[in-house]
């Protein structure tokens, strides 16, 4: 089961939240690969990873691969949740990432709780969790995110 727990994170405005969730939805990679975005507070986001057999490695388990990207992109709500539409940051990238797989992901959707550590004025620290529909710890991550181009 996840320790970051979306409860510790103030809600954002709906319609703020929202606009997020579906600019996120909005980028080719994560499209493909099926990500959904489902929750996003201040310094928190929570996106799911639908399970498919296009995603597994040849042992019949999902792709590090394919968790490491979730992981990277559900800390993109997270980091950007901070702003408002006016201030939102042009450019972030990831400049550090630390991925722990912890167990395998057999035929289940996989859900990561994503999380801001700490947040400085370039660089912004995190930490994720994702864990099965069964609440089954499957990977930790941390990265560092920086703001590239501000408004």
């Amino acid at each position: 089961m996840s320790r970051i727990d979306p409860e510790d994170y103030a809600p954002l405005a709906p319609e703020f939240e929202q606009g997020l969730i579906a600019s996120i939805r909005a980028a080719p990679f994560p499209a493909f690969l099926g990500l959904e975005k489902e929750a996003v507070r201040r310094d928190y986001a929570r996106m799911r990873l639908r399970y498919r057999p296009e995603l597994n490695q040849p042992a019949g388990i999902v792709h590090g691969g394919a968790i490491a990207s979730l992981i990277d992109t559900a800390v993109v709500g997270a980091v950007l949740s901070a702003y408002t539409p006016e201030t939102m940051p042009k450019t972030i990238v990831t400049i550090d990432m630390h991925v722990h797989y912890l167990n395998a992901a057999r035929e289940v959707d996989l859900i990561c709780h994503a999380a801001v550590r700490r947040r400085g004025r370039q660089i912004v620290f995190l930490e994720a969790e994702v864990i099965d529909d069964d609440g089954r710890d499957i990977a930790h991550g941390e990265l560092s995110y920086m703001i590239v181009a501000a408004t």
